[in-house]
């Protein structure tokens, strides 16, 4: 393993131009992502420490703690937009990754006298963790010998994965319980691996360990949300139920418990689409990694694949399964709620209905009201014109007694009748 410090950067050469051309943008970034994370050259016999932190306060956490790391080697810290980094720790190497909610410090160093892990670690001599650990692993590479295949006895057998993988180059053991200090124990024993492919095959072992438990993060959430999704469930058979009862059924009231019940499926449905899609991403990721270990089995023994596939893949059916509970069930919520809206609608309009009619009953009564006034106030009008038709005829008397008042007076009553009815009749037509 090589002895100097290290950082692993895009190189810059393809920030620039190709042949003269500019580059696109992202190309730099596209390119280096197939190097981003190389495999470090392992030499052997050497023991291995990663902590997984989960980073919940940011990426800002982690810079402090790589900067009072570096500032007690006296080295320069990484670079703000750096995603690895590596510095020289006493005979070994700490290097430390960032990924998309979690960290990892991995210390590589060599094997203890008494034979076990590195006690100059940086853990524990006043290291400042950047969140709460979520994995630890503790990887142990020996010469594969008689005395160091005594070592397998140590590990649990109820649950004891050893396999054969590297064309039987290297077998791989654990028991994927934790030790005394928490962390997963791995042994490996290789006869005949470059240091190259020795790093390769650790780093492969170490993210099976780390993304299974995070992958496993979401059994907890979907068992939590099993039961409330059940309960949201029979409620729901409930009201669809209640709603085939026209009679009984209070519409509105339904309506706004199956909105109170799509509001908190959604709540539910929006907090857990992160995790389970990233458990999903993880498990994933762990399928590739033992795919590509091509593990051959040891008699008597179960492999990596078959052990994990049998403990882990239950769980992530489980997940599976409440996520599809949850949007088949906020389908169901939507196309009850869609239902009893359209029975809503239909009663509104019956409603609007009944307005309407009883409208226009009370514009008939109206109508004829005003036409009984009409007729009355034709009455009254002609009444005051025949008045001042007979003041006038009086007041003729004084050129002689022509024609008696009173028959002036009762003459003009037709007329006044027919002409008052006529000047209403009008001024009706003229604001109709």
């Amino acid at each position: 393993m090589s002895d100097t410090p290290e950082e692993i950067r895009t190189p810059s050469t393809l920030t620039g131009s190709v042949m003269g051309f500019p580059a696109y943008g992202g190309r730099s970034e596209a390119i280096g992502e197939v190097h981003s994370r190389p495999h470090p050259p392992i030499e052997q016999p050497r023991a291995l420490i990663q902590l997984a932190f989960m980073t919940e306060g940011g990426a800002a956490v982690d810079r402090a703690v790589l900067s009072e790391l570096s500032r007690r080697l006296g080295a320069a810290a990484p670079d703000r937009q750096a995603r690895h980094h590596a510095m020289n720790w006493g005979k070994g190497t700490l290097r430390w990754e960032r990924h998309t909610e979690f960290s990892t410090y991995l210390y590589e160093g060599p094997l203890a006298s008494t034979g076990r892990s590195p006690e100059e670690s940086p853990f524990g001599n006043g290291f400042s963790p950047p969140g709460t650990v979520i994995s630890g692993i503790r990887l142990e590479i020996r010469k594969w010998t008689p005395a160091a295949e005594k070592l397998i006895a140590g590990f649990d057998a109820s649950s004891l994965c050893y396999s054969l993988v590297e064309n039987e180059k290297a077998a791989i053991v654990t028991d994927f319980r934790q030790d005394g200090d928490g962390l997963t124990r791995i042994l490996v024993l290789e006869r005949g691996l470059t240091p190259q492919r020795t790093g390769a095959l650790c780093q492969r072992l170490m993210d099976i360990e780390t993304y299974r438990t995070l992958a496993l993060l979401g059994l907890p959430l979907a068992q939590s949300l099993s039961a409330r999704v059940r309960r949201i469930e029979d409620r729901l058979a409930a009201i669809t139920a209640a709603m085939k009862a026209p009679d009984s059924r209070n519409s509105q009231e339904l309506l706004a418990e199956l909105t109170e019940l799509a509001a908190e499926l959604e709540a539910d449905a929006a907090s857990s689409l992160y995790r389970f899609g990233a458990s999903r991403a993880y498990d994933g990721i762990v399928a590739e990694r033992l795919l590509a270990l091509d593990e051959v089995a040891v008699p008597g023994y179960d492999t990596w694949a078959t052990f994990l596939q049998r403990r882990v893949a239950p769980a992530m059916r489980t997940c599976r399964s409440v996520e599809e509970r949850q949007a088949n069930l906020s389908r169901k919520l939507t196309r009850a709620t869609q239902l009893l809206r359209t029975w809503v609608d239909v009663e509104v309009e019956k409603q609007n209905r009944d307005l309407l009619a009883s409208m226009n009953n009370r514009a008939r009564l109206q109508l004829r009201l005003q036409q009984t006034v009409e007729g009355l106030s034709v009455a009254a009008v002609s009444y005051y014109v025949v008045g001042l038709i007979g003041y006038l005829a009086k007041g003729t008397s004084v050129f002689g007694k022509v024609v008696a008042p009173e028959l002036i007076t009762a003459a003009s009553v037709p007329v006044a009748l027919l002409v008052v009815w006529w000047l209403v009749r009008k001024a009706r037509r003229v604001h109709e």
